[in-house]
């Protein structure tokens, strides 16, 4: 066997494909007799549905069939997927809302028709009645006279913990800072939307479903139990997948209904979502504000943090308050914080729903914490730097038990981590010594720049468990199959690194199917930086395994010990004699045992081939540090990043190529996150941003050639030592730029306590500052 597959740059194997125009996406699967659905859409925030008159629509030309919510009724309501103790009263979204509607974009009716031109033209026919309602906004919905969203309330949530005595140190504390962070709603965003095309084979009794979910095994049992089927009669296919972030975790009202109208019409059911209702009705993310104190020594020693933070959940909580736990436990980062207290205050409002998007509640976190460090360092006359050095936790630390309970009740307990080494690496390669000569240059020259850092920690490898099937046939392909999909991630290309190492084969024999239920029975998803971790490691048992079934198999037939085996170049030879050897697609011929009456070699079970999964009750966490310079125009506010640099150690690395792939992807969230991108609403709860015209996406130029760098502490929690790594560089990427303008801006004595930092927002800062 040549050099090691595991840690190298091996070029990803999805690429050739997805540049060339052969991907193969959900709105490629054509088949015939393929009808196409059109969703009508509320058009009010809050109103009570009077009545709806579907006449006008059936009437039109080409149209086959109109859903209304009468129809469903039965169907009843989305489930709470993550329940949490502290839910006061989860409200869960109707499929289709038969008495109420509670936010702008949701789904009241769809039709079905011939072609998607035909479906959405007979939505103008449907003649729908509203009584409107109020519609509440997260600074309104803890008024004691406002309005409900729901009638059990507007607190969805409260939720408090604790460590140490943070009232008794803040009250002893030489300083305290007190700062409130007001932080906006984006969207995930994905190049691809939503798409599902759903086929009913009445012969069989099957329903095929592709779709763009990150979740197919979850999807999966959600339509056996809607449509009354047994799992077995249920497949998931995920193909080539445009992005997810997050929102295409979700379950929405119309992944139920389109396989049920397939079924019902016995002709395969297409949806495409638009843009348009990708930004006004797909899940979003980071809308909260943080009252946060921050208590030190004069020296800047941390002594007591207290964070009290509202979150809005939008109107519904179908992935119950998972967001906002995150963030509650994730503010103090990488630093040590003796005595802590957060609260957190989820309330619903007449918006769309918020669920995990990349960085899910984190980014929040972080922005407090780095820009918290910032402010006390400005105030104590302090280095930006040392106050950090001065507080991080250190190496010989791990495991280091934070005092905190994660999202999923387990202990919040650090793993691994050189957080020093990360800030060392990363003031060396930005230059942060000698950046106040480059300072005096620029504004020499009339410019403005600045320069940031943040650190982040982050929970990693999100559990269960996450299985992978492992199988060498006859012809000696070896097939990896994956109940996960992938968005961009390359599983195709690490499980193909993980499983060619382990069974000692040339990298071109490992075909990876990934995305498909029918390969792989039970699983998650793909989302919260845990698939290489899970199911990595599962690849690992699996492959394993098999290749303990091959020798088995090769030993009994060459009648060698299996001590004597060795495998090379998918071929076991016997040590010691050159001439005796058998391929492993042999060794796979001869294990399936076609001869009636020959035995298997130690009674084992036919084939090479094997499952695994791997169980995981705790979380590992990824970390780094990242750095970055900005100019920023003092008379537009406009915010050019210059450089970037990010220093990451998300463990032992399959693949160091894709995981700078995702650290780059993930600034550029980041990026976006920071001065960009907003979701913003008016007074009536009317989306303002629904176009790609008003909701900013950062360009090529806004995104610099990134520095990437990676300090490796392998995780002890898993056989591989990896650490997820697909969220990480969109957590300290906003809160980094923020410091780097509020750095640039520090003559005019701009505090910046906001995110995104709009071209307007910062302008407005700057006009009040002069």
């Amino acid at each position: 066997m040549g050099e090691r597959l595991f840690g190298a740059s091996v070029r990803r194997r999805e690429d050739g494909r997805l540049v060339s125009g052969r991907g193969r996406y959900v709105a490629d699967v054509a088949l015939p007799g393929m009808l196409h659905v059109a969703v009508y859409r509320s058009p009010h925030a809050h109103a009570r549905l009077v009545g709806i008159d579907a006449d006008g629509a059936r009437k039109r030309p080409g149209v086959v069939h109109v859903v209304v919510p009468n129809d469903v009724v039965q169907l009843g309501r989305l489930p709470l997927l993550v329940p949490h103790k502290s839910l006061v009263a989860p409200a869960c979204p109707e499929i289709l809302p038969r008495e109420i509607v509670s936010y702008a974009g949701q789904a009241v009716a769809l039709v079905v028709a011939e072609s998607a031109e035909l479906a959405e033209d007979a939505l103008a026919k449907l003649e729908v009645e509203y009584e409107p309602l109020p519609a509440i906004a997260m600074a309104d919905a803890l008024r004691p006279d406002a309005p409900r969203v729901h009638p059990g309330g507007n607190v969805a949530a409260r939720f408090t913990q604790r460590v140490g005595d943070p009232t008794s140190a803040l009250a002893r504390a030489d300083f305290v800072l007190r700062e409130r962070f007001t932080l906006h709603r984006g969207a995930g965003m994905a190049m691809e939307t939503r798409g599902i095309v759903a086929r009913w084979d009445a012969e069989l009794g099957q329903l095929t479903m592709w779709s763009t979910t990150q979740a197919p095994q979850i999807l999966r049992r959600l339509l056996a139990r809607y449509l009354k089927l047994p799992e077995h009669a249920v497949r998931v296919v995920t193909q080539d997948i445009g992005g997810g972030f997050g929102p295409k975790a979700i379950v929405y009202s119309e992944d139920i209904l389109i396989p049920l109208l397939a079924r019902a019409l016995g002709r395969p059911v297409r949806f495409i979502e638009t843009r348009r209702e990708h930004l006004l009705a797909v899940t979003q993310e980071r809308d909260q504000w943080h009252d946060a104190e921050l208590g030190l020594t004069r020296e800047g020693t941390i002594v007591a943090l207290r964070d009290s933070f509202v979150h809005d959940c939008g109107a519904f909580v179908s992935w119950g308050i998972i967001v906002p736990i995150i963030t509650s436990v994730s503010v103090p980062g990488p630093y040590r914080v003796p005595n802590y207290e957060v609260t957190l205050t989820a309330v619903y409002t007449n918006r769309v729903p918020v669920t995990p998007v990349r960085g899910a509640g984190r980014p929040q976190a972080v922005f407090v914490m780095e820009r918290m460090l910032d402010l006390a360092a400005e105030r104590l006359g302090l280095d930006r730097i040392a106050i950090r050095e001065r507080n991080l936790i250190q190496p010989d630390e791990f495991p280091y038990d934070v005092g905190l309970v994660s999202r999923d009740n387990s202990p919040r307990r650090y793993d691994s981590g050189n957080y020093p080494e990360c800030l060392r690496r990363v003031v060396e390669a930005v230059g942060w010594s000698g950046f106040a000569k480059e300072r005096e240059r620029a504004l020499a020259e009339g410019r403005a720049i600045g320069l940031g850092v943040a650190l982040f920690v982050e929970d990693t490898g999100l559990g269960p468990y996450e299985g992978i099937r492992v199988r060498i046939d006859p012809d000696g392909r070896v097939f990896v199959f994956s109940g996960t999909s992938s968005q961009g991630q390359a599983h195709e290309t690490t499980f193909a690194q993980i499983v060619a190492d382990a069974l000692s084969v040339p990298l071109e024999h490992v075909t990876v199917v990934p995305g498909d239920t029918a390969g792989v029975t039970y699983g998650v998803g793909t989302f919260a930086s845990r698939v290489a971790v899970l199911a990595g490691s599962s690849a690992a048992h699996a492959a394993a395994e098999v290749r303990k079934k091959a020798l088995a198999v090769a030993a009994d037939h060459l009648e060698a010990a299996i001590e004597d085996l060795t495998i090379e170049d998918g071929r076991i030879r016997v040590r010691g004699a050159p001439g005796a050897g058998l391929a492993l697609g042999e060794v796979a011929a001869i294990a399936t045992a076609p001869r009636p009456g020959y035995a298997l070699a130690g009674g084992m079970d036919p084939g090479l081939d094997a499952s695994a999964y791997v169980h995981v009750t705790q979380s590992t966490y990824s970390s780094g540090a990242h750095a970055t310079v900005v100019e920023v125009d003092v008379d537009t506010g406009a915010v050019r990043v210059l450089r970037y640099v990010a220093v990451d150690d998300c463990g032992t690395m399959i693949n160091p190529m894709v995981v700078d792939g995702q650290i780059h992807g993930g600034v550029a969230h980041g990026i976006g996150n920071a001065f960009l991108e907003e979701i913003v609403y008016d007074d009536a709860g009317q989306l303002v941003t629904g176009t790609l015209m008003e909701y900013a996406l950062p360009r090529a130029a806004d995104v610099p050639s990134l520095e990437v760098g990676h300090v490796v502490t392998p995780s002890p929690l898993n056989p591989l030592g990896v650490k997820g790594a697909g969220e990480g560089g969109t957590l300290p990427a906003p809160a980094a730029i923020a410091n780097a303008v509020a750095d640039a801006l520090r003559p005019l004595g701009v505090e910046l306590t906001e995110m995104p930092l709009t071209r307007e927002r910062l302008w407005r800062r700057i006009q009040a500052a002069r």
